[in-house]
Order: structure tokens, then C-alpha cells, then sequence
């Protein structure tokens, strides 16, 4: 057990808490509904993936091009790579944001998070760093906390859980698409597949996997829970419906720390966003080298293996110059960035339906009836919600 919850958990960037911090701004509890099914369809693909990587013992870029050739593997890593090109460039807004609220000037603190973030991977003690990172961004545990002390109507936020709202309007579909693509992003089933193979865990073993990331994805919603209550009992009930600025967001935690809220946000804020950009750039480039038989592994020389530290790097250059560019909107950029991953989603998710599916690969272990039609109707859910978006922004435009 262990790389269920930790990739669940981790799940909670910057992204994440810019997103369930807007939707309690924007609607208070009337959509924990569509939390709770999230969840179900996070368990349920988190699952799939840890599934296929226990029977098949191979990474999903492997599975990938071995199963659907090369222009499908490519497609998949040009989807993979922009999705993660936009989250990326999230943590760094998030470092910027944090920074900004801590006082330390972006132009100093996100350059200098680069470096940092780049040298302990490729040249320092990881692990021992990641550690620090962690306990930083556990500092949103104060989210539990700060939704009680709020006094949030229990009775409304019940109302909440179980009684669907749909609200007509652009903002509504923007948000549920975020919040989609920041609970189940397409990363997460690249690095938690990988993650069961590196510890080489077998059918036997499977029914471990199978707690583990059935634990980890109500862990990580039960913190998305109490951010959504948290800001809705806070940001919302005093009439606040925009959440332009991290130091408009931190608010939801006055409850708890009072006139230290910001700082406290900006403390897990940026924990979270130093944590995943570590993260994120390193598997993307695994992934991608994985899937083209590339060298990888930061134990490999930069002559041994040049496409995976460019990969690396260039993610993180990426990430951090666009966070850079002066009076850039970095909460909207928080946010969109989930767009990106819930709109791109349905692309890994057809290929991870496929994968699962096929009983040459899978034998006895082949998807449930159950399991295809929650991942299903998140994909095509995901997809109608797209072109509705889509048509209702031309409609505006003309």
C-alpha cells in the first residue's frame, strides 16, 4: 500500500484548492453533490489503473504503444503534455501567489523555487526534500478545522451532498469541468501505474492495491470537502461570489487563524505548488520516454539520456516564465489550468477503458460492468460538457 494514497493525495495542488476555494465562493454547498460522485469515479479509475499495472506489470505509456501503435502513443503524450504543460505552470502561479502574500517578490521567489526544485531532483536527496514539501502543504489539514469553526448550516451542507443543482450558466459548466480535472487529472494514472510496477506488486497482492487507492481517493475529497464548506460558510455566506487573488481565497481559513489566514494559505499554498512541480515535470518526462523507449532516470547522465532532462527542464522553465509575466492573473491561471486537464481527460480515460477491457491483457481481470459504466459516463460527461461549453462561449462571442 502507498502509491494510491500518495497520488490521490498529492492531487490537492495548487489547482485543486484555487478550484474548490472558487466553488464555495461561487455556490456555496449546493455542489458537494457533484463531489461525492467524483469521488466514486476517482475510486473507480484510480482502481482500473492499479489493476492493469498489477496483471500486466507495465506502465501505461508501455501499454499504450505496444496496444495502439505509435501515432495513438503519440497523440496520447501530446495530450499528456499539454495537460501537464498547463498544470505545471499552475504550481509555479501557485509559488508566485504564495510568495506574494508572504511578501517575498515573485521575480525572486519563483526563479529561485525553479532552481531549488530542479537541483534536488537532479542533484540532491529527493526524498528527504519531498518531506518538507509535504509537511508544508498538510498545513491545508486547517481546512477540517476552519469548516467546523465557521458554523457552516449542517442542514443546507447535507441539502448539498445529496440534492443535485444544476445551474444554466457558463461559470457553472467552467467549474465543473475544473473540478472533474483537478480530482481525476491524467497524470495521476500515468504515475500511479508506474508507482505499482516500481514496487512490483503482484495479483496476489492486488487486493492491497485495491484499499489503498480506495482509501486515497476519500482521503483526498475529504479535504476537498471541507474546502468547499470552509469557503462557502465563509467567502459565500458574506456575499463574496469572485475569488480574484490567493489573499481573497485565504479568507476561509480566518475561522481558524484570524489575522494570520493569508499566511497560513500561503505556508500550505506553497508547500502544495513545490511539492507537484517537482513531481509533475519528473513524470511527464518519464512517461514520455517510457513510451518511446527513450533513456530515462535521474540517475542517467545528461549524454545518456538528453530528451528526459530536456523534458525536465523544459517544464520547468516553462512553468516558471509564464508565472513571471508581470500582472499576470495568476489565480484565474490556477483554475483554467484545470480546464485544460478536465477538457483533455477523456482522451487517457478511452485509452484506460480499452486497455482494462481487453481480455488478452487482462484475462479474468477485465473490467467490471460496473466500473465501465462509471468511467464511461465520466468521459462522455466530461465531452458533453465540453461542446456545451464550447457552444455557449460562440453564442456569447456572437
Amino acid at each position: 500500500m502507498g502509491p494510491g494514497l500518495v497520488t490521490a493525495t498529492a492531487d490537492n495542488d495548487a489547482g485543486g484548492i484555487a478550484t474548490y476555494a472558487t466553488v464555495g465562493a461561487a455556490y456555496g454547498y449546493s455542489l458537494l453533490w457533484m463531489l461525492v460522485l467524483i469521488t466514486i469515479s476517482l475510486g473507480v479509475v484510480q482502481e482500473m489503473a492499479a489493476r492493469l499495472a498489477v496483471v500486466t506489470g507495465k506502465g501505461l505509456s508501455d501499454l499504450i504503444r505496444e496496444e495502439f501503435g505509435v501515432r495513438t502513443t503519440a497523440f496520447a503524450m501530446f495530450t499528456l503534455l499539454i495537460a501537464n504543460v498547463a498544470t505545471t505552470i499552475a504550481e509555479f502561479a501557485g509559488i508566485a501567489a504564495a510568495s506574494e502574500l508572504l511578501g517575498i517578490p515573485k521575480y525572486v521567489a519563483v526563479p529561485l523555487s525553479a532552481v531549488l526544485i530542479w537541483f534536488v531532483v537532479v542533484r540532491g536527496n529527493y526524498k528527504r526534500v519531498e518531506k518538507i514539501f509535504l509537511a508544508l502543504s498538510l498545513v491545508f489539514i486547517a481546512y477540517v478545522f476552519a469548516g467546523f469553526l465557521a458554523r457552516p448550516n449542517w442542514g443546507e451542507v447535507a441539502h448539498g451532498l445529496f440534492t443535485p443543482t444544476i445551474v444554466p450558466e457558463t461559470k457553472f459548466v467552467l467549474l465543473f469541468i475544473a473540478t472533474v480535472g483537478t480530482t481525476i487529472t491524467p497524470w495521476m494514472q500515468f504515475y500511479l501505474q508506474a508507482s505499482i510496477v516500481d514496487k512490483g506488486l503482484t495479483p496476489e497482492e492486488y487486493p492491497y492495491a485495491r484499499a489503498d487507492v480506495l482509501f486515497g481517493a476519500f482521503v483526498t475529497d475529504f479535504f476537498s470537502f471541507f474546502m468547499i464548506v470552509a469557503t462557502g460558510a465563509t467567502l459565500f455566506a458574506a456575499g463574496v461570489r469572485e475569488i480574484n487573488s490567493a489573499s481573497e481565497a485565504a479568507q476561509a481559513l480566518a475561522p481558524i487563524a484570524g489575522p494570520l489566514a493569508e499566511q497560513l494559505f500561503a505556508v500550505g499554498l506553497l508547500g502544495a505548488s513545490l511539492l507537484a512541480g517537482s513531481v509533475l515535470p519528473l513524470s511527464t518526462a518519464y512517461a514520455i520516454c517510457e513510451a518511446f523507449g527513450w533513456e530515462r532516470g535521474v540517475n542517467q547522465t545528461m549524454e545518456d539520456a538528453p530528451v528526459f532532462y530536456g523534458l525536465y527542464t523544459g517544464l520547468i522553465v516553462v512553468g516558471a516564465a509564464v508565472a513571471l509575466i508581470p500582472n499576470a492573473p495568476l489565480f484565474l491561471m490556477l483554475l483554467l489550468s484545470q480546464d485544460v486537464n478536465g477538457i483533455l481527460l477523456p482522451v487517457i480515460l478511452i485509452l484506460l477503458l480499452r486497455l482494462a477491457n481487453n481480455p488478452r491483457l487482462m484475462g479474468k481481470h477485465v473490467n467490471s460492468r460496473l466500473a465501465n459504466a462509471m468511467s464511461w459516463g465520466t468521459a462522455l460527461v466530461l465531452i458533453a460538457a465540453t461542446v456545451v461549453l464550447l457552444v455557449s462561449s460562440v453564442l456569447n462571442l456572437g
